[in-house]
């Protein structure tokens, strides 16, 4: 196990290193000069050469192409991804902050649709073409078809204005987490819930169930095996859900007006604060490639038979 885990570790940081430097690329193709942008947000009245040749030297922008990517990434490994443009504060002060209230609200919102979509999962399995599992179905498929903002909105216009039950926005107490977490697990609990009620119908047709309940074994026994088994398929689905959230959660941070990257980064953009752009695509590539080689040491672990496919 320990052989498989450093072979998928090294097959990561390649992947790593190729991502990075994609980054570092399309971020340096944009046509707008970066000492421009400098200079503008500093309130610069006349832009001229030598302004901008003085500051493209302060930025290391004069050096060559290459050169700046290599000590782009090694301070990026030491989460020194340099100063905003907009404010010349150090890029992590402002995207660590943020990075840590999205992850809070990822992990919360992950562990309710891990949770939903186990439940809602086994229920339909287990009651396959009745009423409830037909019902689950089809307001699941009504939920998830929802766009996220119209939802949110709705969520806040009946629970915060017309109830005035829950805060509108910020994330100043406990109960500010309450409808984000809502909107997000509506939007991919129902999605997720058919991968495990479709593995367990697949187990529930496997001989060892026939051979369980002809040995006399309880169903709830029987049940946790065919749920074990069927984990094992979902286990990279639910791995990947945490940075897929992470990354989505631009529409909820805006429109819940939450401190996090999504927020951040929309800021970035709109100024074309191109450090904070270039940490926030970097972060966010780093945890997919985290969680899917977690999900898969997970996979390894309980399947010994994934060992041998590396």
């Amino acid at each position: 196990m320990g052989s498989y885990i450093v072979k998928r570790i090294l097959v990561s940081v390649p992947l790593l290193l190729i991502i990075s430097f994609l980054t570092f690329v399309l971020i340096n193709l944009s046509p707008l000069d970066p000492a421009e942008v400098v200079l503008q947000a500093q309130g610069v009245p006349e832009i001229t050469e030598e302004l901008l040749e003085q500051t493209k030297e302060e930025l290391g922008l004069d050096k060559p192409f290459i050169l700046r990517y290599f000590d782009w990434f090694i301070s990026s490994l030491q989460l020194d991804f340099g100063e905003s443009y907009i404010n010349g504060k150090p890029v992590w002060s402002l995207i660590g902050p943020a990075f840590l209230n999205t992850l809070k609200l990822t992990l919360i919102s992950s562990i309710a649709i891990i949770f939903m979509s186990i439940l809602l999962g086994v229920t339909c399995a287990l009651k396959e073409g009745q009423v409830i599992d037909k019902s689950i179905r089809g307001l699941s498929f009504v939920l998830t078809a929802m766009p996220s903002y119209w939802l949110a909105t709705i969520m806040i216009w009946y629970v915060s204005v017309k109830l005035d039950l829950l805060p509108t926005s910020g994330m100043d107490s406990y109960s500010s987490y309450i409808l984000p977490v809502i909107v997000i697990t509506i939007s991919y609990a129902g999605i997720y819930f058919r991968n495990i009620r479709s593995s367990m119908l697949n187990n529930l047709n496997e001989d060892y169930v026939l051979y369980g309940r002809a040995s006399g074994l309880p169903e709830k026994k029987i049940t946790m095996h065919i749920l074990r088994n069927s984990l094992q398929v979902s286990i990279s689905i639910f791995g990947m859900a945490i940075p897929i959230i992470l990354g989505s959660t631009v529409v909820i941070e805006n429109v819940f007006a939450w401190p996090g990257l999504g927020s951040l980064s929309v800021k970035a953009i709109l100024s074309r604060d191109f450090p904070i752009i270039q940490a926030y695509v970097l972060i966010l590539a780093a945890a997919f490639v985290l969680f899917n080689t977690i999900s898969d040491i997970i996979n390894a672990f309980m399947n010994p038979k994934l060992r041998n496919d590396l």
